[in-house]
């Protein structure tokens, strides 16, 4: 077992930059808190839309783990050589939620109405869950009645500002981001939203970043998943084959020997 996982006493204070899709947003505290505890590594998070991240992954930027929405992202940059290939696991399934301010939006054909004058969500371009949403409003017969009423956020936080701050009517976003509020969307209105993740084959801290991703497949990590709405999957993958994802590349990671465990 991983003697930087058994250690009886914490290691000395070392950190490791996760660039991580902006619904993990709201669990990003929980996260790094328990992190720290298991290991006395701090995880500092940088967030974004997933396409934006892979992007600044293939330009240099100097993180050590990539947490994207969608496994596309993770396994262009895996062919790319940025990402170690035996790295990856997907760690969650995504959901989204229909919210407004109001409190009238409860399922997505009262879109329709004719006072609702801006719907938000995060850009398709670069944001799995705004492709998730554009989808569900495809699958649902909505898009020609409300494709005139959409504005888009450049990732799914700013998408649900949008609607916080009143300039939005209503917002399609991640159900993590909700927190309870809102309406769950039926998974059948899109395709599935896979989240996986990564090491840097740059990272200068490989060990310290395979940590990170152990604990996230591990018990401690799930629960926190779980907690703020997402589905925690909890397995490793391997790249799939296909074109790469437009605008973007990505790369692999590597896994232990031994497996670690988190209590």
């Amino acid at each position: 077992m991983s003697s930087l996982l058994c250690s009886p006493t914490p290691l000395p204070a070392s950190e490791i930059v996760v660039a991580t899709a902006s619904d993990l947003a709201p669990a990003q505290t929980d996260l790094a808190s328990s992190f720290h505890r298991l290991t006395g590594i701090h995880a500092k998070f940088v967030t974004g839309a997933s396409g934006m991240l892979a992007r600044q992954i293939a330009s240099g930027a100097p993180y050590d783990v990539f947490l994207s929405a969608n496994k596309l992202y993770v396994d262009d940059l895996v062919r790319s050589g940025d990402l170690i290939a035996d790295s990856v696991v997907i760690y969650a399934k995504g959901r989204l939620g229909l919210w407004s301010l109001a409190g009238t939006m409860k399922q997505l054909d009262d879109l329709r109405r004719p006072e609702v004058k801006h719907i938000a969500i995060a850009n398709p371009q670069h944001a799995p869950y705004g492709a998730a949403a554009r989808q569900a409003l495809e699958r649902a017969g909505l898009w020609s009645a409300v494709k005139d009423k959409i504005v888009y956020g450049e990732n799914v936080r700013q998408a649900l500002q949008y609607a916080e701050s009143g300039n939005a009517d209503a917002v399609i976003t991640s159900w993590s981001l909700l927190e309870g509020r809102g309406t769950l969307l039926p998974e059948s209105l899109h395709d599935p939203i896979r989240q996986a993740g990564g090491i840097l084959t740059r990272s200068s801290h490989q060990k310290e970043a395979r940590a990170f991703l152990q604990f996230l497949m591990a018990p401690k990590g799930v629960e926190v998943l779980r907690r703020f709405g997402l589905q925690p999957q909890g397995r490793s993958a391997r790249p799939e084959p296909g074109p790469s994802t437009p605008s973007t590349r990505e790369t692999p990671f590597s896994s232990p020997a031994r497996p670690t465990r988190f209590r």
